[in-house]
């Protein structure tokens, strides 16, 4: 598979301010491709440097083998969708659409066909009609996307596109814009802060912080075996063990990291297989959120997440309350190491969600 984006040696900076750090990546051609990132980390940038919104400091960006560092956003077979819509409130929904093609001056019944083409591809055959004032958010970002597929780009960009809409929209969009994606094969590069969206979706993911790649993986490889504390913290929720007491327990030196899913919380006196680590503690936070438990029990130097999956258990059925005695037992196998020098006590971080 060939590359339809590539990265080499990418900076960009702002005064003194670095917003990208030498970035490498390549973005394959049909792939959904993922910038995750928190606010200030350069995902932003690094899509505006695609679009040509912005030019490298440094390095080169290259579109299907061709370097197009210097040239306008005009010149570039890429479309941009933006979260805040930028729709044209005064035209209709088929004006919108169509309006790229009447720019290039596409004889007009050839783009009435694309538009009604363009609609039924994003589910909003027989809208043309309205203004967007009388869509939904969801149907106003159908909108935009079918204006920027009109043009039929290689690589479509996406800039935050359902940070508008409300939860369970959202998670309905995500679904479709990977429908959307898979059936008309372009390469989309997608912006976000949610770690949950960048998982649903993505072919791979590439973590940022600070302006540095922190990691590029499948969704999978990223959750299940992060490079570093800041990976490990930012996708999901993950224990952090720092490396005096990651030495005592596992025997091996250096920090790593344990998601809270891998570690069972079984009663004192459970005993551990000869591949498992187990540790006792206190249990100090007991909650039920439906379909999973979280618990928080200190083992002395600090506290461990623990999230149990409710296959069982009903609300005022926790297998364990607060002041509990518990043993924690998790696989060696689920331990991964950690880069760099983690010495704080062992902390839950990420977003608590299961």
């Amino acid at each position: 598979m060939s590359d339809a984006v590539r990265f080499e040696h990418v900076s960009r900076r702002f005064g003194d301010v670095v917003a990208v750090d030498s970035v490498d990546m390549e973005i394959a051609d049909g792939e959904f491709f993922s910038l995750l990132g928190p606010s200030g980390s350069g995902k932003t940038t690094c899509l505006r440097i695609i679009a040509g919104f912005d030019s490298p400091t440094e390095g080169q960006i290259v579109l299907h083998g061709v370097d197009v560092s210097s040239r306008p956003p005009y010149d570039r077979d890429v479309n941009t969708v933006f979260q805040d819509y930028a729709l044209f409130p005064h035209m209709t929904v088929a004006d919108n659409v169509g309006y790229g093609l009447m720019v290039k001056k596409v004889a007009e019944s050839e783009r009435k066909q694309r538009i009604e083409e363009a609609l039924a591809m994003v589910d909003l055959h027989g809208l043309g009609g309205r203004k967007p004032a009388q869509l939904s958010g969801g149907q106003k970002q159908r909108v935009a996307l079918a204006r920027a597929l009109i043009n039929r780009p290689s690589v479509l960009l996406l800039d935050e596109p359902l940070g508008a809409l409300d939860l369970k929209l959202r998670q309905a969009m995500q679904i479709e814009l990977k429908n959307l994606q898979r059936g008309v094969g372009i390469t989309f590069v997608y912006v976000t802060h949610d770690q949950e969206e960048a998982l649903t979706m993505s072919d791979r993911i590439a973590v940022f912080n600070k302006g540095r790649l922190e990691q590029l993986g499948t969704p999978a490889q990223v959750y299940e075996d992060p490079n570093n504390a800041f990976v490990a913290g930012f996708v999901g929720v993950s224990n952090i063990v720092g490396s005096e007491l990651g030495e005592r327990l596992r025997r091996h030196s250096g920090p790593f990291t344990v998601r809270p899913e891998k570690i069972r919380l079984e009663q004192q006196g459970t005993a551990s297989g000869p591949d498992e680590i187990a540790v006792s503690g206190t249990v100090t936070e007991a909650t039920y959120l439906g379909p999973f438990s979280r618990f928080r029990v200190d083992i002395g130097e600090a506290e461990l997440l623990v999230i149990r999956q409710n296959l069982e258990t009903t609300h005022g059925d926790l297998p364990a309350s607060v002041g509990s005695r518990v043993v924690l037992i998790w696989e060696e196998s689920s331990c991964r190491p950690l880069d760099g020098g983690v010495n704080a006590a062992p902390v839950a971080t990420g977003a608590e969600t299961a």
